[in-house]
C-alpha cells in the first residue's frame, strides 16, 4: 500500500490505481507492453478470443511471459474479462452447459497467468422472469465453481439493463450472490456506463453518494473488486450500452472527479474500456485525466 493512501483515503495523482483493457494480440504478454506505453498501473485483457465459446490453450511459456513480465511492470492487481457468449440465464440448457464449461476454462486461464479476478456478464433470461434467471445464474455459479480452481474470485458485472439483462439493479446483483452456496468466490465489478444507463446517478454530488449508498446496503462496497471507468454516449437511463471516451460523454468529468476522489474506492482499480485509437493516444489521455482529478 503507498504511503498517503489505504482505507478512508483516495489515491492522489500518480499514485491513483488507474489502467485499461489491453490487446493481447501476439501474445498475452504484449499486452504488458501496451499497458505500460499507456501509462496504466493495473491491465485487464481477454485470455481468449471474446466472441467464441473455445480458444486455443494457454502454453506454460505464454502463461509464464505474461506472469514475469506484469510482475516486473508492477501491473496489479491483473483482471481477464469472461467472453460475451457465456449467458448462465439462458433459456436453451445447451448453452447453460457451454456456460458453465466456458467459465471452468475461463478461470483455468486465469489461475495459469496469475490472474485473481475474473469479470462476467451475469446474462439475459430472454422473457423467462427475472427471478427464474437469477436463480439460474446462482445455480450455473455453483456448478462452475464446484469444479473449477481456487485462486480465482468471479466478478458479476453491473449491467446496463438492455433487453432481458439481469445484474442492473444492485439488488439484483446481491440476490444472485445470496443464492449461491459458493458465494465467498463471487465479487462484482462497477462500471460506470452502466450504472449510468441503468438509471443511477453518477453526476450530481447527492446522487454519487445516494448511488453508493445504495450499492453498499445491497452489494457492500468492499465485495467491489474492480471498477471500469467509461463515460457514455447516452443519457442517464438509456439502457443502452455505449462506452465513450473520459470526459466526452454524458458523464463528464463531474462522475469521474466523484470516482478518483472516493475514499471506499482508493485500492479498487480502475479500468478504461473506452474507444481506442491505432496511435493509443486516447487511453494514454483518459488515464492522464484520471490521475489529474484524482489531485485534491
Amino acid at each position: 500500500m503507498t504511503e498517503g493512501t489505504g482505507p478512508g483515503r483516495a489515491r492522489r495523482g500518480p499514485d491513483a490505481l488507474v489502467g485499461a483493457h489491453m490487446s493481447t494480440a501476439g501474445g498475452l504478454a504484449t499486452a504488458v507492453e501496451r499497458a505500460l506505453a499507456a501509462g496504466c498501473r493495473c491491465l485487464q485483457v481477454f485470455t481468449k478470443n471474446s466472441n467464441q465459446w473455445q480458444g486455443k490453450l494457454l502454453s506454460r511459456e505464454e502463461s509464464a511471459a505474461f506472469l514475469s513480465a506484469s510482475a516486473k511492470a508492477g501491473l496489479a492487481p491483473l483482471v481477464s474479462h469472461a467472453a460475451y457468449l457465456i449467458n448462465l440465464a439462458s433459456s436453451d440448457p445447451a448453452i447453460r452447459e457451454r456456460s458453465v464449461l466456458a467459465i471452468q476454462d475461463e478461470i483455468s486461464r486465469c489461475a495459469a497467468a496469475g490472474i485473481p479476478y475474473l469479470v462476467l456478464h451475469p446474462g439475459s433470461h430472454g422473457g423467462d422472469g427475472i427471478e427464474t434467471g437469477l436463480d439460474r445464474i446462482a445455480r450455473g455459479l455453483d456448478k462452475a465453481l464446484a469444479e473449477a480452481e481456487a485462486g480465482v474470485e468471479v466478478l458479476l458485472e453491473t449491467a446496463a439493463g438492455q433487453g432481458a439483462s439481469l445484474g442492473t439493479t444492485f439488488a439484483e446483483l446481491r440476490q444472485i450472490r445470496e443464492r449461491s452456496d459458493l458465494s465467498s468466490r463471487i465479487g462484482f465489478c462497477f462500471d460506470t456506463c452502466h450504472v449510468h444507463a441503468a438509471g443511477y446517478d453518477l453526476v450530481s454530488s447527492d446522487g454519487w453518494r445516494e448511488t453508493l449508498d445504495e450499492a453498499e446496503r445491497e452489494i457492500g462496497l468492499s465485495r467491489i473488486r474492480v471498477i471500469h471507468a467509461n463515460d457514455s454516449k447516452k443519457e442517464r437511463g438509456c439502457r443502452v450500452d455505449r462506452h465513450e471516451r473520459i470526459g466526452h460523454g454524458a458523464l463528464g468529468k463531474a462522475s469521474f472527479s466523484h470516482l478518483m476522489t472516493e475514499p471506499a474506492f482508493a485500492d479498487v482499480p480502475k479500468i478504461l474500456e473506452t474507444p481506442k485509437d491505432e496511435a493509443g493516444k486516447w487511453d494514454r489521455e483518459g488515464l492522464a485525466l484520471l490521475r489529474k482529478l484524482a489531485r485534491p
